[in-house]
């Protein structure tokens, strides 16, 4: 077996061997209250941005210090089953090798009788808590999401293995032709090689496709990753590891609304409420917001659209309850703008000056001067 297989494998298998001891060091716990006649009780962090704390030096929300106690009584039988269930289903995954996607999981427990899942909604809960119980990654218990990590293109060679042989392939993201390199689900095992200047992060598909069909990559010498939205945790990974091994500076370009800011850019750049207790490993902290900034609308004359009910109390929450936001006075200041024009753009309103002026003029301007950029 070659050095470096060897190395990861001996890495996962440690990996392996730290959650199934917590597993077993938790169940024996419980076991042992209920022989003394004791209520088992599991504690849990408390996953919101109420219970986050933001440290710029740091760059990430970290988990405060609330937790939320699961006790097991005759109300709580139900969900309390259904936790150990579901940790004895990741239990049998890890020791297997094998994964369950979310989906998968949620079917599975309609073997579980009384405590099977009535909707997902309640088995990504209860998989979310038990995530958060061990303080690993639902990818280390065997959980895999269902949708993929996003797609890349540019200068960039992504070093992968062969699953079967340990022989290492070399995956080049300009070779692609019309398409791009899908980042796979887990991503800790990659190599990368690259000469690029930035990455250029992106949210919707549809301007992805564009830079990619005229070789905007070549042009900029830079990578281009399309998030599809709010980026999956795989994605935001891969992004993370990518720049911390090249010290490229990571630029991203999404949406000018409240969500585009607060629900895709934060996400990216400092974590979630929701996953806070793994945003040290999630986040993209060296990231900047190119735009489309509140001043990109004047400037550029974009057509806009009306703020919509919830786009206004998304900012205010933010402005008011996001640690990341209200650290920043670049950010409040530029979410007052939003709110005081009362309008919201997206990036492919640049197309109203022509399809391609987002490659001819506004990328280029923008690039010039990115120590403008948002925080």
């Amino acid at each position: 077996m070659p050095k470096k297989k060897a190395t990861e494998q001996h890495q996962s298998d440690s990996a392996s061997k730290d959650v199934l001891a917590a597993i077993r060091s938790s169940a024996l716990e419980i076991e042992k209250k209920i022989l003394a006649r004791k209520k088992p009780t599991m504690k849990f962090p408390v996953r919101s941005l109420a219970n986050v704390r933001y440290h710029p030096e740091r760059g990430f929300f970290e988990i405060a210090g609330q937790k939320k106690e699961r006790t097991l009584t005759v109300n709580t039988v139900k969900t309390f089953a259904q936790t150990l269930r579901m940790i004895a289903l990741s239990k049998d995954l890890v020791e297997n090798d094998d994964i369950a996607t979310k989906r998968e999981a949620y079917y599975v427990s309609k073997n579980w009788e009384d405590a099977r899942f009535s909707e997902q909604p309640e088995s990504d809960t209860v998989m979310d808590d038990v995530e958060a119980y061990f303080s690993v990654n639902r990818e280390q218990l065997g959980f895999i999401p269902e949708e993929k990590g996003g797609d890349v293109a540019g200068r960039l060679i992504v070093i992968d293995r062969d699953r079967d042989t340990g022989k290492v392939l070399r995956i080049d993201c300009t070779r692609f032709g019309t398409g791009a390199y899908s980042i796979p689900i887990t991503v800790e095992h990659l190599q990368f090689e690259t000469r690029a200047d930035f990455i250029l992060v992106i949210e919707t598909a549809g301007m992805f496709q564009r830079l990619v069909k005229h070789n905007y990559w070549k042009k900029a010498n830079c990578i281009l990753i399309s998030m599809g939205g709010v980026p999956t945790r795989a994605c935001r990974r891969f992004i993370r590891r990518l720049a911390d091994f090249q010290r490229i500076p990571v630029y991203v370009f999404v949406d000018g609304d409240p969500y585009g800011i607060t629900n895709i850019y934060r996400t990216l750049k400092v974590g979630s409420g929701n996953a806070a207790h793994l945003n040290e490993f999630f986040c993209v902290p060296q990231a900047s917001f190119l735009g489309i900034t509140p001043q990109d609308i004047v400037d550029y004359k974009l057509p806009t659209h009306p703020l919509k009910d919830v786009d206004i109390k998304r900012a205010r929450d933010a402005m008011k309850n996001d640690p990341f936001i209200r650290h920043h006075g670049p950010w409040v200041k530029a979410m007052e703008h939003l709110l005081k024009m009362g309008v919201r753009a997206e990036q492919q309103a640049l197309a109203k000056h022509g399809l391609n002026y987002v490659i001819d003029h506004y990328l280029p301007e923008k690039l010039r001067h990115p120590e403008r950029f948002l925080p």
